[in-house]
């Protein structure tokens, strides 16, 4: 490794996911492309009655290739299923091999926004129904909301750094721009980072409905989350887990990985000003931004394509239209932008960590995804937010924007490899 800080570059050689839109990055890149809505009315329990009636569910799916046993996977909550998939599919994709790889240097660092919430109701009806002595031993290992990063390295043996971030909507930036900072301290050679979240229950729905945080859009679930449009009404939730494998550079050319694309800054400021609510003039999320900027050593207008959090909320996304002015000036009307959260809902703690796979599939393959459902434009959000159709365009430089409850701002630039 390099002698400081800044001579240690980090490349992103792996790419894992699982969602509504598909279990693996290119199936769901295609379907991004394609301009597919994975929300729908809920299955996963009765849903009638609830404010909100759809979220953006992971159907059909089977997490026990990515464990040692069935018996690991019964002792394990959704949102864990989904952090292990993920790292399981990052793990393959990079190529890496683990029996050739020192793992005191290959860490992980898997966040969630709220852990296992399944669990939490289900042991709770356990503890009124049957008393405490019926309550399960695999509760607390069950619902903690680090378990995904803790049995991600079990199960591969990875003795490095291991954190879960915690920062509601910002977590799987914070996972990323943290492991980034792990190795260009010198602390790991390898880091896997990203984020997971399964939400989608009774708890979760009606607490954030309660909140008036999510559509109502009930009859229409495919044009109900509209970021950017003038009739958004609210969020919609998703569930699923992104996990990239981040890499010391001379690390990955000496085994000959495949690079996605070099990570050079991350930003990571609060807002102070309100327990949900975003600065209004978006000067936290703008902060954010021109940290990372300074990080990779950039200036605002080399910046070719954001991915923006818009989350389909009535101030959130004027908030981060705001934010993006203030940093981009006249360029911000020359950027590509657009927010992938009408395809895939909100996946909470895990939507840093899908955008960041699409944005890596956007920069390989030189097209910026569409904002689906943005037919009306907001007067306020009056920037090229790529409505619709993808669009092809060079893309050197990606920005990934994520901000969340508690004033959370975390934002990551990569870049084109070059050598």
């Amino acid at each position: 490794m390099g002698s400081n800080w800044s001579d240690r570059r980090v490349v992103i050689t792996g790419l894992g996911c699982v969602s509504s839109l598909g279990h693996d990055p290119e199936t769901v890149w295609r379907n991004v492309l394609a301009g597919q809505c994975g929300i729908d009315r809920v299955t996963l329990f009765d849903i009638s009655g609830y404010d909100c009636e759809i979220a953006a569910e992971v159907k059909q799916f089977d997490p026990t290739p990515a464990f040692p046993s069935p018996k690991e996977v019964r002792r394990t909550d959704r949102f864990t299923h989904f952090g292990v998939y993920a790292g399981w599919g990052a793990l393959k994709d990079s190529g890496l091999d683990l029996n050739r790889t020192d793992l005191d240097q290959v860490g992980c660092y898997i966040g969630s926004g709220i852990g296992g919430l399944s669990t939490t109701e289900e042991q709770h009806k356990v503890l009124l129904s049957k008393g405490p002595g019926r309550v399960s031993p695999f509760m607390i290992p069950m619902l903690i909301l680090n378990m995904a990063s803790g049995q991600f390295a079990l199960y591969n043996h990875l003795r490095g750094p291991n954190l879960a971030t915690c920062s509601a909507c910002a977590t799987s930036n914070h996972a990323i721009g943290e492991a980034w900072a792990t190795i260009k301290r010198g602390d790991a050679a390898v880091m896997f980072a990203g984020g997971t979240e399964a939400t989608i229950v009774p708890l979760g729905m009606s607490g954030f409905a309660s909140m008036r945080a999510m559509s109502t859009r009930n009859s229409e679930p495919k044009k109900s989350s509209r970021p950017f449009d003038r009739d958004r009404d609210g969020f919609v939730m998703g569930e699923g887990g992104a996990v990239l494998v981040l890499e010391e550079l001379s690390h990955a050319l000496g085994r000959g990985a495949h690079i996605y694309c070099e990570l050079v800054g991350y930003g990571n400021t609060c807002d102070a000003t309100h327990m949900t609510s975003p600065d209004p003039e978006g000067a936290g999320a703008a902060r954010a931004i021109q940290m990372a900027l300074r990080h990779a050593d950039m200036r605002a207008e080399e910046i070719d394509y954001v991915n923006a959090h818009a989350t389909s909320t009535p101030v959130g996304d004027v908030c981060e239209t705001r934010a993006i002015k203030r940093v981009f000036g006249d360029h911000a009307r020359t950027l590509a932008i657009s927010s992938t959260k009408g395809a895939t809902g909100h996946m909470l703690g895990a939507a840093g960590g899908i955008e960041s796979v699409i944005c890596c599939k956007a920069l390989e393959a030189q097209v910026a995804p569409p904002t689906i459902n943005l037919d009306h434009p907001d007067p306020e959000c009056d920037l090229d937010f790529i409505p619709h159709t993808p669009r092809e365009r060079k893309i050197d430089v990606f920005l990934n924007n994520s901000f969340g409850f508690g004033g959370h701002n975390s934002v990551l630039i990569g870049r084109r490899f070059k050598g």
